[in-house]
Order: C-alpha cells, then sequence, then structure tokens
C-alpha cells in the first residue's frame, strides 16, 4: 500500500497523481466497477473507510472520503491517497476547508471514474432530502442509516416524504436475512394470518420497517413490542392453529416454529456495516420494496400506529 499526502492540492493534482502512483505501481486504474463517495465528519471516517474497503472488495471502488471540517478557515483541500496492489481499488481522503465545506460537489466531480455508477453514502448525519444535495444529486444510489439518527424511528418513517428512486437505509438492509427468512416460512401453507407482533430493542428504525413491510404483504395489523435487545429479536405471527414465529436471542441463530411442524434453528446473525455495504452495493437499481414499505410505514405512523 502506497500512501501519498497533498496539502493545499486541487481536484486535477489530485487526478494527476492517482494517475501517476498507479502507473507506477504496473496497476492502471482498470476494473473498478464504481465510484463510492462516503460523505462523513471526521470523528466517523475511520470506521466509515474501514467499512468501505471492506466491502470494495467484493466490489472493486475509487472510494471518496469526503470530510468537511472548519468552514471559517480559508479554502483549501487536502488529499490523502491510498493505492496499492493489495488495496481493492483505490482510496482518497478529501478535507475540505472554508467556502470548500459548501461546495463539495465541485470537488468530487473531476475525480469521479468515467461511465461507471456514482453511489453516495451518509454513515452518520445526512440531508434532509439527499437526491437534491450537492453531492447526492451526482449518485445514482444513495445509502442512509437512520440508526445514527437522534430519533432513528422518526428519522426512518420520514423518508417517504423525500424519496425519490435510488434511495435506500441500512435500516433496510439489515432485514434482509429475516424478510428471506419470513417468506421462506410460507413455501408451505401455514394458513391465514390474522395479526403479529415485531420485538425488538425500542426505537431500533429496522423493527418499524420489518413491521411496515409485513403489514404491506400481509395486509394484517402488525405491532411493535419492546424487548431487551440487542435489535430486533423476533417476530410472531398469529395464524391458523397457533403461531408462526422467528425468534432470535444471541445475535447469531434464531429458532423458527410453525404450527405442525418442529422448530428448526437457523444462521440469523448480526451483520458488520462491511457486509451491509457490499449488498447495498451489489444491487444499483431502485429499491421498489423498499419504496412501498417507508410509504406504508408513512400511512401507519399517519394513523398513529406503532
Amino acid at each position: 500500500m502506497t500512501t501519498f499526502n497533498l496539502t493545499e492540492t486541487t481536484a486535477s493534482k489530485i487526478s494527476s497523481t492517482l494517475t501517476r502512483l498507479r502507473h507506477q505501481m504496473g496497476a492502471p486504474a482498470v476494473g473498478m466497477v464504481l465510484t463510492l463517495v462516503v460523505v462523513v465528519d471526521e470523528a466517523g471516517q475511520y470506521d466509515a473507510l474501514r467499512a468501505a474497503t471492506e466491502a470494495a472488495r467484493q466490489h472493486p471502488s475509487r472510494i471518496l472520503i469526503v470530510i468537511n471540517r472548519d468552514p471559517a478557515e480559508p479554502n483549501r483541500l487536502d488529499a490523502e491517497i491510498r493505492v496499492g496492489e493489495s488495496a481493492p481499488g483505490e482510496v482518497v481522503l478529501l478535507r475540505l476547508y472554508g467556502e470548500l465545506t459548501e461546495h463539495g460537489d465541485s470537488v468530487i466531480m473531476p475525480l469521479l471514474l468515467t461511465d461507471t455508477p456514482v453511489v453516495v453514502w451518509w454513515p452518520g448525519d445526512c440531508p434532509e432530502v439527499p437526491a437534491k444535495d450537492p453531492i447526492g444529486h451526482l449518485g445514482s444510489r444513495r445509502i442512509l442509516d437512520a440508526k445514527s439518527a437522534p430519533d432513528a424511528v422518526a428519522a426512518i418513517s420520514s423518508r417517504a416524504a423525500s424519496y425519490v428512486p435510488g434511495d435506500t437505509d441500512l435500516a433496510w438492509t439489515r432485514l434482509t436475512p429475516w424478510r428471506s427468512l419470513l417468506a421462506a416460512a410460507f413455501d408451505q401453507p401455514v394458513g391465514r394470518v390474522t395479526g403479529g407482533v415485531v420485538e425488538a430493542a425500542r426505537g431500533n428504525p429496522s423493527a418499524s420497517l420489518l413491521a411496515a413491510w409485513l403489514c404491506d404483504r400481509l395486509g394484517v395489523p402488525i405491532e411493535i413490542a419492546d424487548t431487551a435487545g440487542p435489535g430486533l429479536t423476533g417476530v410472531r405471527l398469529s395464524v391458523e392453529g397457533g403461531e408462526l414465529t422467528l425468534s432470535r436471542t444471541d445475535a447469531r441463530l434464531a429458532t423458527l416454529s410453525r404450527p405442525g411442524h418442529p422448530d428448526r434453528r437457523v444462521a440469523l446473525a448480526r451483520r458488520p456495516t462491511s457486509e451491509l455495504l457490499a449488498e447495498e452495493l451489489r444491487r444499483l437499481d431502485p429499491d421498489e420494496i423498499y419504496a412501498d414499505a417507508i410509504h406504508r410505514l408513512a400511512e401507519m405512523k399517519g394513523r398513529g400506529g406503532s
């Protein structure tokens, strides 16, 4: 891995340096499938960079980490470039000062890979309408994480008002294995569902999304019950002859129970951010099921539901 620092630089100098470093190493910038732009503060950049780098092992990318510093300082752009044969693409940390903090899009535009998708990820604070954000506007996919919001449930339920195709949230990505297991449970007839409960730690945004998805798909009321966690701990659906339940108690394994069938242990581990991000980078088309879920959640909130 080669690291190169540029202070008081420009986007054109960064681009030239990237090209030069790659050619020096005999590995020109080919094979990268997208540009991943990560907008994060200084405190969160280490964890975000680590997750993005791990995800890029499955999706070689040019990773641009945009860090806004003090807007009161004179205009300045500092860059840290990391390339290497062991690196899954290229990494550029961009620290913006002064008025540049309001014009991050103009800084990163010359650094976007040509003819490849652009994905923008906000690991922490995010704009109210991501698609209208100057940087968010450049992305075909925009990834948020309601988990970082002070009121995570309110944050995820508000997504419907500003939704634009291409938006998604890691609170939804966390549900993929839950949704897969629950859908598979209906491969064999279990009878009519009359209601259900999603159990999770208080204020878990994924629980609200899962309840909305189940309500939308099953057409029955779904409530949310608080537990000690961590995260999602179970789903109970009332069916003819008893309950269909998916219960997780150790953050690794869960028990699937259906009336008339023996209990079955299934893998249902809590996944790190890098795996969630890698999953989202595999899908670059709009997620219509996510859109349906957040709109149903907004309806439920509007009626005073869970």
